[in-house]
């Protein structure tokens, strides 16, 4: 069925984004390359690119609705109906399902009681699968708000949940602090994140990214063990407990990560070199 023009934003609001849309025209030579940060501010406004934003984006950079709504349908970071502050993504794809996204997702579905890309009573949560976070060294990964939460259990992703809906203060294992999803957006559009310590906190990739990358380079890692057979320590190189050291800002834990059952934390089983197979 055919609907009314969406309804335009209020004048002060408009006045708003004008002035932030005319900042970010500024960086493009063409203005339509500005159209993927205009959707993420028109989101950062209503917290999804509604009728009345994709109205605003062409109107702006004289497309067509057509043209914009392709675009913002095209994306998966962009909304199209209201969600939750929080945007809880549970990674599904091979390697995090494996290793228990499919069961983190399926936990949560019942706990929070919504479906995919369904959003909790309150307003809080909008729970969603995603394909792949490009994080699978620390499978099974939640973002939220596009914020790494490394390592996770249906346990700890339970807490975690349950710590954004009831307000308390959660850490991400990388990047910087959490914010709401509006506020994402904004920094998603290219204005700065003018929260205090929030870019120095950002850091780099995590430990186990940078060990992989050193072996695909074929860099020497001293005294090294990547995976050991699961009877006694090492024979060459310290025992494990000596090769513990305080995380740096890039490998520290968030405040939902779930224990590890890894040799960092399994003494009885460290690590050390793989056997060809046969062996």
């Amino acid at each position: 069925m055919p609907q009314l023009p969406a309804t335009p934003y209020p004048a002060e609001v408009r006045a708003r984004l004008d002035a932030d849309a005319k900042e970010v025209l500024a960086r493009y030579p063409g203005s339509r390359s500005a159209l993927l940060p205009l959707l993420h501010l028109v989101q950062s406004e209503e917290g999804f690119v509604s009728r009345t934003g994709i109205a605003f984006c062409a109107e702006t950079l004289d497309l067509t609705t057509a043209e914009v709504t392709a675009v913002s349908t095209f994306y998966s970071m962009y909304r199209r109906r209201p969600s939750g502050d929080y945007q809880v993504g549970v990674c599904t794809n091979t390697l995090c399902a494996v290793m228990g996204g499919d069961a983190i997702f399926d936990t949560l579905k019942e706990h929070l009681g919504v479906g995919n890309n369904e959003t909790t009573e309150d307003g809080k949560v909008t729970l969603e699968h995603i394909e792949c976070n490009a994080a699978c060294d620390f499978a099974p990964v939640v973002m939220v708000n596009w914020e790494f939460f490394d390592n996770q259990t249906p346990e700890s992703a339970t807490q975690l949940v349950d710590d954004l809906i009831a307000g308390r203060t959660v850490e991400p294992t990388r990047g910087a602090p959490l914010c709401s999803y509006k506020d994402t957006a904004r920094i998603l559009a290219g204005f700065p994140d003018e929260r205090p310590g929030a870019v120095e906190a950002t850091g780099g990739a995590g430990p186990a990214s940078l060990i992989g990358l050193k072996l695909a380079k074929g860099e020497a890692l001293p005294k090294a063990r990547v995976v050991s057979p699961r009877a006694g320590q090492p024979q060459d190189g310290p025992p494990h407990d000596a090769q513990v050291h305080d995380p740096s800002p890039t490998e520290r834990l968030s405040s939902h990560d779930a224990p590890q059952q890894t040799s960092a934390s399994d003494p009885e089983h460290p690590a050390g070199p793989a056997a060809e197979e046969g062996e």
